[in-house]
């Protein structure tokens, strides 16, 4: 069994299957872990969850910030932005089981040892921490009063951690996390506007993977989201969002038995959306 961690697909199906022909992916043999970002801004949203829900226990998927848009936009919480790329998939006959499917789908997962996410870890939290917090998310995602915690999810108050937050201003600070984050200070407070690489941070920022004494320097982290980052050759981060829909590339990285055992797979993308938009 080979085990690959694949960036932001944000609905390019066509990249995503050049990507798994070149790395000849077999569903009965290998296992996939799908860093968010699922869908929107390509053209193919709805045969990206298609393929993903076909593959069963073979593909666990995580829940990214576009995802979740997609899910409020359904249940009408939300108006479609200008960028969107939802509309097939939101007139699709079988919409109402694609959305189910997503819905329970994970905010973190621990794969080989590798904690992964959409977009960051609080540096306040520990891998134990950071996968009980997303299941405190994901068990209000799959109960009835989903569309309620959706309504209330967006905004960027409060913006730093706190175990005493209740009610949907803690499920609001463990969801930015999970999905939105890049920069912080370095007590933990989030910022959500740069969306730059790392030689932009704005002052008194830093990347949230850089805070000193975070509690998971210790744990291997995979996440997405951050396209202007890039791939990364470090040991304790495995950042997978490489601009697939921008025109960049789709990447996959192949974990092997042993430690240092990587192989990144890379395919070149058709640009579906420009920056900036």
């Amino acid at each position: 069994m080979s085990l690959y961690f694949i960036g932001d697909v944000q609905g390019c199906d066509g990249a995503l299957q050049r990507l798994l022909d070149a790395i000849a992916f077999s569903p009965s043999r290998d296992r996939l872990v799908l860093l968010g970002d699922l869908v929107n801004r390509g053209p193919q949203s709805a045969s990206v969850l298609r393929r993903l829900m076909g593959y069963g226990d073979a593909a666990c998927c995580l829940l990214g910030n576009h995802d979740l848009h997609l899910l409020a936009v359904a249940c009408g919480v939300r108006k479609p932005h200008r960028s969107d790329t939802l509309g097939e998939l939101l007139a699709a006959p079988d919409a109402p089981a694609l959305l189910e499917w997503l819905r329970h789908r994970l905010l973190a997962v621990r794969e080989a040892g590798v904690l992964c996410v959409h977009a960051g870890v609080l540096p306040a939290w520990t891998a134990q921490d950071t996968l009980r917090l997303a299941a405190e998310v994901q068990s209000v995602l799959r109960g009835p009063a989903w569309p309620g915690f959706l309504r209330q999810m967006y905004g960027n108050q409060p913006d730093a951690w706190n175990e005493s937050l209740q009610g949907a201003d803690r499920l609001r600070v463990i969801t930015n996390a999970l999905t939105r984050l890049r920069y912080c200070t370095a007590q933990g407070q989030m910022e959500f506007a740069t969306k730059e690489g790392t030689e932009s941070a704005p002052a008194g920022l830093m990347p949230w993977f850089d805070v000193p004494g975070r509690r998971t320097a210790g744990d291997v982290i995979a996440f997405g989201h951050w396209s202007t980052l890039g791939w990364r050759e470090r040991p304790d981060i495995l950042p997978l969002d490489t601009g697939c829909v921008w025109g960049g590339f789709l990447s996959a990285l192949r974990l092997g038995p042993s430690a240092g055992d990587r192989e990144l797979i890379q395919i070149a993308c058709e640009q579906a959306q420009k920056p900036g938009n």
